[in-house]
């Protein structure tokens, strides 16, 4: 074989690769879309959870969100006021970190407290049971099922079913708000972790009709709101709201309440 029919098409390949090269360089450079360094020095300071706390998808669309100025720089609960700060210094601003918040499950319908309608045997998965009849087998239409949706959501470990009922555990808790978004009964809501007064009730109830479900139930008789000396609490759908800007934690609502709905976790 001819030495020439081996180099010309050598020659010809390296010649194509080299001219491909460098329009390939060309246009990366010609039309390459411009990354503010800010971003991913942000995403640095940032825990890599990923939870969506923040209301973004994920640690990368909340950098890009805060660089470009859509989003506080506060927002990341699991990172809490040390990612406050970094971020505050990447960007040469000063950051007020948030005020820490943990879910909390407003329900005291354990197994010894809660009537149930019937016994359930499907999936264990509270957005499964919602769908049964009844919505779930709980007697009171507003309690937690136990059936550990949220247990499932939680990527920190921080929820467990104990008798019946999801329970929080506040200090590993970092307020991330998946659980609060699977929740299909909303009974579990975010709260500051600074206070420790909670209303562990969420039915709509009232009276007679909370007591023939669940024996540990808010009857909406007002007594806690008529005796806040702060007036930080008021009643929605016959439950009782709290204003934790106003509540100085004085606990006369939690000694008040008959049926010991209001808690006081410390």
């Amino acid at each position: 074989m001819a030495v020439n029919e081996i180099l010309f098409p050598v020659i010809s390949l390296g010649g194509l690769g080299l001219t491909f090269g460098a329009l390939l360089g060309y246009a990366s450079k010609k039309f390459a879309v411009q990354v503010d360094e800010r971003v991913s020095k942000v995403r640095e300071c940032l825990p890599g959870a990923n939870c969506g706390g923040c209301g973004y998808a994920g640690c990368d669309s909340y950098a890009q969100a805060v660089v470009d100025g859509a989003a506080p720089a506060n927002l990341c609960t699991p990172g809490g006021a040390a990612a406050a700060e970094k971020i505050g210094s990447v960007l040469g601003i000063s950051v007020d970190a948030a005020d820490p918040m943990v879910a909390f499950v407003k329900c005291k319908g354990t197994c010894s407290n809660a009537k149930e309608k019937y016994k359930y045997y499907g999936v264990l998965d509270c957005r499964q049971a919602v769908v049964a009849p009844g919505g779930g087998s709980k007697a009171c239409d507003f309690g937690c099922l136990g059936l550990g949706s949220c247990v499932t959501a939680c990527k920190f470990d921080s929820i467990q079913i104990k008798d019946g009922i999801a329970v929080v555990n506040q200090n590993t808790c970092t307020g991330c708000n998946a659980c609060v978004q699977i929740c299909p009964k909303n009974v579990i809501e975010l709260v500051p972790a600074s206070k420790s007064v909670r209303i562990a009730c969420n039915s709509k109830e009232k009276g007679k009709t909370v007591k023939d479900s669940c024996s540990a139930g808010c009857i909406g008789c007002t007594i806690c709101a008529k005796n806040c000396p702060e007036n930080a609490i008021t009643m929605v759908d016959n439950l009782p709201v709290i204003d934790f800007s106003k509540c100085t934690q004085c606990k006369v609502c939690v000694s008040k309440c008959p049926t010991k709905a209001i808690t006081d976790l410390f």
